[in-house]
């Protein structure tokens, strides 16, 4: 599964889980509603630091992680 498509299941289950409306999301997460609306569609664009604000709420944060048997830049 692409990365961005585990992010969106992965925020859509939690706030479901916990009977949070999309409002509800982005009103605790300190973000707005538009921007809950774009993480669940998929938008290719987002800034980093609001997906953290979203994802903290569940104990979890995105960041760089290696992958094994990159040839080196």
């Amino acid at each position: 599964m692409h990365a961005t498509n585990e992010l969106i299941a992965f925020v859509k289950t939690r706030r479901n889980q916990l009977g949070l409306t999309q409002k509800d999301l982005a009103d605790r997460a300190g973000v707005g509603l538009r921007f809950i609306r774009d993480l669940e569609q998929g938008k290719e664009s987002l800034q980093l630091d609001k997906v953290n604000q979203v994802l903290a709420l569940f104990g979890h944060k995105m960041g760089p992680i290696k992958v094994e048997d990159r040839d080196e830049l």
